[in-house]
């Protein structure tokens, strides 16, 4: 009898748990109900205390903030047995009663966070998933904004002499929950296996400590769903969703720069998770010090923990990585095309194995035709000749000076009369459009410093789009160059 009166009591609860939502959410709002009172369970009632849960601590005291109050007054007109409400921090299904979805009424004028953010509830795994799912398995801790490559692995990855720091740390934060590194910030040009590194982290993770919650997206992602966010002003809901992860990825930082409210919002969100011991893992383009547009305190807090630089690769990678290419896509390739790939294409991976793609297809299209150089140096002749016509520098400065009918030396030196600060001007922004060099390598070329190129580049941009006259110049030059 004591068992049926307590499963009966249970039944009175959460029918009674069903009535309060449905009049929460006609008091609230569609947004503000699934948001933050949708989640919440309903717990343990003894001795006159109910336990009302929360999957994670934000939410509870969010709740606790706007929505104990009322919650706990309709409480009591349903239920005059129940003297105190308790919210509690509780993770585990097992043991909580859910809303009786059934007895709540449809109101969907608002969007939803779910469709704000792009993202869909697994109603089997109980997983947030955004946007695309992890080579579509949407595992229940792990979000993802852009699909993940299955290739892009640590046991893919290819080591050598300028990358095995990089590879080390990476393999060092997806191994261990502890670092003492936070954040780890991976820098490269192009190609150079940042983003193979951020993929080889997330499976890692999935594959050996599925609990880990982790996102990770993009900076550009980032800003559209925080925008996002505000338009539709649920902030909190993204405030929930970034600061209560246990690892945050955000590749392509560098577009972050210029973006002052979101920068606000990252520095914050950055700063939670730190300081709660939970991981931060960033790629960019540039060092945290050479990010344009990005705020002295965030760059600070960047260069706190680990900055690790992945160098262009040198000869002996690049051959491994050929053979490791080759073997993963099946083919022979000739040692002397290898080395011969490996001598000419400098730039990046990525160029690397594009290349050799090309040359499998024209192999695989031509019923297995023998790779040989022959053939290597006529497939890939548009882009040899693209590297054979390298731009430089010096070539640079060189035209420039002609064009504006000075000296190279007078482009170096200190002097500031317009004659000659213009073409200087002219000539950085040239050297940044066409060569891979950096700020500081472009700087060190005309005896000034990276935030001296800076100002030129911006200064020229601006003053493309007011003075015909030099927009014309600038492009008579750029197709001098880059013929």
């Amino acid at each position: 009898m004591a068992e049926e009166a307590l499963v009966s009591e249970e039944r009175t609860v959460d029918t009674q748990w069903g009535l309060i939502c449905n009049q929460l959410k006609t008091e609230f709002g569609a947004t503000a109900f699934d948001s933050w009172l949708k989640p919440l369970t309903v717990g343990d009632f003894n001795n006159g205390v109910m336990n009302i849960c929360a999957p994670t601590a934000f939410m509870k005291n969010w709740v606790v903030t706007h929505y104990a109050d009322r919650i706990s007054k309709i409480w009591e007109q349903q239920n005059s047995s129940i003297k105190k409400i308790n919210f509690i921090v509780q993770n585990g299904l097992s043991d909580r009663r859910s809303v009786d979805t059934s007895l709540l009424k449809k109101i969907s004028s608002t969007p939803t966070p779910q469709n704000i953010y792009g993202c869909s509830i697994n109603s089997s795994s109980f997983g947030l998933v955004a946007g695309a799912s992890l080579a579509n398995d949407t595992s229940r801790n792990t979000a993802a904004a852009s699909p993940l490559n299955p290739n892009y692995t640590f046991e893919n990855f290819v080591v050598g002499k300028t990358n095995e720091f990089a590879y080390a740390a990476a393999r060092k934060v997806a191994e261990a929950k502890n670092v003492s590194f936070n954040p780890l910030f991976l820098y490269s040009s192009v190609g150079l296996g940042k983003t193979h590194l951020m993929h080889s982290i997330i499976w890692h993770i999935k594959k050996n400590d599925p609990n880990r919650n982790v996102i990770y997206l993009t900076a550009e992602q980032f800003v559209y769903k925080f925008v996002k966010a505000l338009r539709y002003k649920d902030t909190a809901a993204f405030k929930e969703q970034f600061r209560s992860v246990d690892v945050l990825m955000v590749d392509d930082f560098q577009f972050m720069g210029n973006k002052g409210t979101t920068q606000e919002e990252f520095f914050h969100t950055f700063s939670s998770l730190v300081e709660e011991g939970k991981q931060v893992i960033i790629s960019a383009d540039k060092s945290p010090t050479d990010l344009e547009g990005i705020e002295e305190r965030l760059k600070s807090r960047l260069v706190g923990g680990l900055v690790v630089d992945i160098m262009p690769t040198d000869f002996d990678l690049r051959m491994s990585i050929l053979q490791k290419k080759a073997e993963l896509m099946g083919i022979e390739l000739p040692v002397k095309v290898a080395e011969f790939l490996a001598q000419k294409i400098t730039a990046n991976v990525r160029e690397l194995e594009g290349s050799l793609k090309r040359i499998a297809a024209h192999s695989q299209l031509l019923s297995g035709k023998e790779i040989t150089l022959d053939m290597t140096q006529d497939v890939l002749k548009d882009m040899l000749r693209s590297i054979d016509r390298k731009t430089t520098i010096d070539e640079i400065q060189k035209k420039v000076a002609e064009h504006f009918n000075i000296s190279v030396k007078e482009l170096q030196s200190s002097r500031r009369a317009r004659t000659v600060a213009r073409p200087r001007q002219v000539a950085m922004y040239l050297a940044k459009q066409l060569t891979s060099r950096s700020l500081p390598e472009i700087g060190r070329k005309f005896e000034r410093d990276h935030t001296t190129v800076m100002h030129a580049v911006r200064k020229i941009e601006e003053l493309i789009i007011e003075d015909q006259t030099l927009a014309e110049n600038i492009e008579i030059l750029r197709r001098t160059l880059e013929n």
